[in-house]
């Protein structure tokens, strides 16, 4: 078993919140680079993008910005993307994004702890929602069931449902309180990383698999009765930010590379596979899965702040599933 470096990065907090995964770690491992890489361009100098959703059964996928919550367009075989949704002072940045077959948007409003959804045909807003005030909120993620969406929140140990079908969108509820579940939560403030962060469903939508960043655990939450468990990696530590399934295997991004997690029939234990770099990773965040591809959003956010340049334009890179 063998595990993955995780280096120490000094950064504002304004970098740690939107998913750095800057703490200690013990953790080295086997890398294999990437071969083949499609590069898609956003338009914009200070994009730092997050979130990223490809619409099943079609061309389109969708990008989210962190410093201002636009949301981009993208054409698969397109080489550059366009603003769908311009800037509002309401949604001032989104993170983490899923769009449904229908193409209804599901939006992670960050720290404005917020929740949206669009019509990405109509670009309509169809429902926002606002959670409870609080000293810190940071709405991260979110994964979509057959009948919800679930968010994470990495400042409060929270997860929000939002109640929905393939026409509608219902209530939005604090669904399960983790601070008496098997989750410690981190304060969050100046200086921390994330607590729950990256969440998918399990296939078959039995369970919710969650990171949380700042620990490098990852949980089973089985749906049903909203019981916790932590998933034994055998002492490993995967301090990730997105989270994707694809078949069996677990994809994690996390420390610059996407690393592939083989958990058990019933995803209470998992191995960690070969990572896969490239020095054209950008510090990635998270990934979609288009057929045999993924799409990796380069965030750039070790390139923010006072004195630091990113690359521009920003990309999101489209890149083969390791076998």
């Amino acid at each position: 078993m063998f595990s993955l470096n995780v280096v120490l990065r000094r950064t504002s907090f304004a970098l740690l919140t939107l998913g750095l995964l800057g703490i200690p770690g013990t953790m080295s491992a086997q890398k294999t680079a990437v071969s083949e890489m499609i590069s898609y361009s956003l338009p914009g100098n200070s994009v730092f993008p997050e979130g990223v959703a490809h619409q099943a059964g079609s061309q389109n996928f969708y990008v989210s910005s962190t410093t201002d919550g636009t949301i981009f367009k993208g054409t698969l075989g397109k080489a550059n993307a366009e603003v769908m949704l311009p800037p509002v002072p309401e949604r001032p940045s989104v993170l983490g994004m899923k769009v449904d077959e229908g193409g209804w948007l599901y939006m992670a409003g960050g720290t404005s702890g917020k929740i949206f959804v669009y019509d990405t045909a109509t670009k309509a807003p169809i429902k926002a929602f606002d959670t409870p005030e609080a000293p810190e909120r940071f709405i991260n993620d979110v994964a979509l069931s057959a009948d919800a969406a679930y968010f994470t929140d990495s400042a409060r140990p929270i997860l929000f449902r939002v109640s929905r079908t393939a026409n509608s969108v219902g209530e939005i509820e604090a669904w399960l309180d983790l601070s008496t579940t098997a989750v410690k939560y981190l304060p969050f403030g100046p200086g921390s990383a994330p607590n729950l962060n990256g969440i998918v469903v399990t296939p078959g939508g039995q369970y919710l698999i969650v990171v949380q960043s700042n620990t490098g655990k990852l949980y089973r939450i089985t749906i049903a009765d909203k019981t916790v468990k932590e998933i034994d990696l055998g002492g490993i530590e995967v301090h990730g930010d997105g989270l994707l399934f694809n078949g069996p295997t677990l994809y994690a991004v996390a420390d610059s590379s996407i690393v592939p997690i083989t958990l058990s029939a019933d995803f209470s234990s998992g191995k960690l596979g070969v990572a896969l770099t490239d020095d054209r990773l950008r510090f990635p965040t998270t990934i979609a899965q288009v057929g045999d591809r993924l799409l990796v959003v380069n965030s750039q956010f070790d390139k923010q702040g006072s004195g630091l340049t990113p690359e521009v334009p920003f990309t999101v890179l489209s890149v083969t599933i390791p076998k």
